[in-house]
């Protein structure tokens, strides 16, 4: 059985805009020890928006990360003292220019807790009314739509590899099966 481990010290290696890294010393059940590095993420949100016909808006733009563009949900950090609930319509706005009359709490997920602390909350939005885009100066995005179905196909093509994209298109699936029985 997995036990807890105890950090008994930890050292601050960075503070950036978004991450921030320390490595810390924890004590295994063994009385070994062990160094774990530890990206520390605000977190952040994102959003399944259908449209009228049912069909989900995704972003693409290019991830410097690993060198190629992208398809995703809409998403986007939580900016200071703002309610993930909120920081979902504001990105999906910003992002997409479609305004949300109606915003629901699915899910929240870690992304890679074996090293970081990001946590992501995941909403669906509805009864959308067309705005204006409003990116950020360092952003650059195409805006697609596509159905349920063809986006669980996009997944098996290996054309979304985002997992908090997968996540949110296999919640979508699951509460149509729920609804259908």
């Amino acid at each position: 059985m997995a036990g807890e481990e105890r950090t008994i010290g930890s050292e601050r290696i960075y503070d950036g805009k978004i991450v921030s890294l320390r490595c810390d010393t924890v004590e295994l059940n063994n009385q070994r020890y062990a160094k774990r590095e530890i990206v520390e993420h605000e977190g952040g949100v994102a959003v399944l928006a259908l449209d009228p016909q049912g069909k989900i808006f995704f972003v693409k733009q290019f991830r410097v990360a690993v060198g190629k563009e992208m398809l995703e949900l809409p998403a986007g950090l939580v900016e200071h003292d703002e309610m993930p609930m909120d920081a979902a319509a504001r990105e999906l706005e910003e992002e997409t220019g479609q305004r949300p009359g109606k915003v629901n709490f699915l899910l929240e997920c870690y992304t890679s807790p074996g090293f970081s602390t990001e946590k992501i909350h995941l909403f669906l939005a509805e009864d959308l009314t067309s705005t204006e885009q409003n990116l950020d100066d360092d952003e650059e995005v195409e805006v697609y739509r596509y159905s349920l179905e063809e986006a669980l196909k996009l997944i098996q093509l290996g054309e979304i590899v985002d997992a908090k994209t997968i996540v949110g298109i296999l919640t979508l699936a699951q509460e149509g099966r729920r609804h259908d029985k």
